[in-house]
């Protein structure tokens, strides 16, 4: 084929349009293989003789993950590749233009920023939710990080504590550069659990690249690229490929036409950049306390207010899991939804949605099973301030309450370390002053026969290791 394809560029005339008829009647004589052939990506190693017209079209870079593609997968859809949890995967950062062209940068360096993101639009719209969710549920744990020592080329690599899937870092397109990075959430962690064995979600690994603007920031986009991933946990990424290639090895010749070929490595194909979304991790809430009438934590939800602005009232949306009906209500400012009635929600989103929305929207919390008040003072001021508290002054310290559904040890001490901003781990047990001074050690039992609505003092007491204490009440 390579031989026939020579001929009839040698016999047409450069700058004429008969080179496109032979070519084309070419791929006529051969079949529709020869166009699939033709069709595969383009790898850089090939160097193919390329036209300038073609060359011109070509993006500004290639990004190219080194790890085989799924075979599994049909003809005509996207490729999908399977990661290892926490494995080191390399992606090459390649320019496809000669270095002349690079000559608009203002500096050497671009700036590329890499993310983990949802493939599913479903989980999209709660995709802040689901990471927040993830963070807490693994304290101190990245979904996305870098491996610096065996990434090459790269310059000044950060990872933002509060962006936990994504990284940046600066690089020069003229230069070798690949950065290794390491996967750390699995897809099965973000899908509902009910029977056991069911499917991982897919997500997306992206790259945007931006060069610097008159005032020295990377802030002009140029160029975006992206491709689908699965994540296993260790070795399990190895064990989804051998039995896709298995897989595929018992189907028909006629059968296996129908999908791709295992491709050694993934290249990203080019999408749309990132948006920037207003929503920042420090500022989305978390469980502690907050005195902040306007806050709102994951438990209980915070009041929508008539002052909402339509962006304001979009965000609250999607923090209540209303993501689906952001669209119906694009142009409701807090004012306009505060306005309508119960009828107007479920003719509006249905039964179930419209009377949950309503009951966010008018506030309508579940009250607590129980409700007790708690109040943090050093050891020498605890018989004082319980004869205070008994002839009714409570002038001298600030009482907090806590409101509890689940009645057990662990959810008091929980809410008590959130409330005072520490780590429950640093907290072993909790007892409760009994007669004569004695300390009672607080089970689920003593928990769910606390009298509603009592107060209690909080001491502390050292514990064996340096890092814990008792809690005394």
């Amino acid at each position: 084929y390579q031989f026939c394809l020579g001929i009839s560029v040698l016999w047409d005339q450069p700058g004429t349009k008969s080179a496109g008829r032979s070519l084309s009647a070419f791929c006529k004589e051969v079949g529709a293989g020869a166009v699939d052939v033709l069709a595969l990506p383009i790898f850089k190693q090939e160097e193919p003789q390329l036209s300038p017209e073609n060359d011109a079209k070509l993006p500004p870079f290639q990004y190219v993950l080194c790890t085989a593609t799924s075979p599994a997968v049909k003809l005509h859809e996207e490729t999908l590749t399977y990661l290892n949890q926490g494995q080191s995967y390399e992606i090459r950062l390649l320019e496809n233009r000669k270095l002349g062209e690079f000559q608009d940068l203002n500096t050497k360096y671009v700036k590329s920023i890499i993310r983990v993101v949802f493939h599913d639009r479903r989980l999209q719209y709660t995709e802040h939710q689901q990471l927040e969710g993830w963070r807490w549920s693994r304290p101190g744990d990245r979904i996305l990080d870098i491996d610096i020592p065996l990434s090459v080329g790269i310059l000044d690599p950060r990872a933002s504590p509060t962006q936990l899937n994504t990284v940046e870092f600066l690089w020069d397109p003229s230069k070798r550069a690949s950065a290794f990075i390491q996967v750390h959430c699995i897809s099965t962690e973000f899908t509902p659990r009910k029977h056991g064995g069911e499917k991982g979600v897919p997500f997306r690994v992206q790259i945007d690249t931006f060069k610097q603007n008159e005032n020295g920031e990377y802030t002009e986009h140029l160029h975006s690229a992206s491709c689908q991933i699965k994540v296993f946990k260790p070795k399990g990424a190895d064990r989804k490929q051998k039995t896709d290639r298995e897989k595929m090895e018992k189907k028909t010749t006629q059968e296996k036409e129908k999908y791709q070929p295992s491709y050694e490595t993934t290249i990203l194909t080019e999408c749309s950049p990132w948006p920037d979304v207003p929503y920042q991790m420090n500022n989305a809430p978390s469980p502690s306390y907050n005195s902040s009438p306007n806050s709102f934590n994951l438990g209980d939800g915070y009041h929508l207010l008539p002052s909402a602005s339509i962006q304001d009232a979009q965000q609250w949306l999607h923090r209540n899991r209303f993501s689906p009906f952001c669209r119906l209500f694009s142009s409701f400012s807090g004012a306009d939804l505060l306005k309508m009635s119960k009828e107007d929600f479920v003719q509006i989103c249905g039964p179930a949605d419209g009377i949950r929305l309503f009951n966010a929207i008018k506030g309508r919390n579940v009250r607590p099973k129980m409700t007790i008040y708690v109040c943090q003072e050093p050891e020498q001021n605890r018989s004082h301030l319980h004869q205070k508290r008994e002839n009714g002054d409570g002038s001298l310290c600030v009482y907090h309450a806590i409101f509890l559904e689940e009645l057990t040890t662990l959810e008091l001490l929980e809410k008590i370390a959130n409330l005072y901003s520490i780590s429950p781990q640093q907290i072993n047990r909790i007892y409760r002053q009994g007669p004569t001074g004695i300390h009672v050690l607080v089970s689920n039992e003593m928990v769910q026969n606390f009298q509603d609505e009592s107060c209690f003092v909080i001491s502390t007491l050292k514990g064996v290791y340096c890092y814990c204490c008792h809690l005394l009440l």
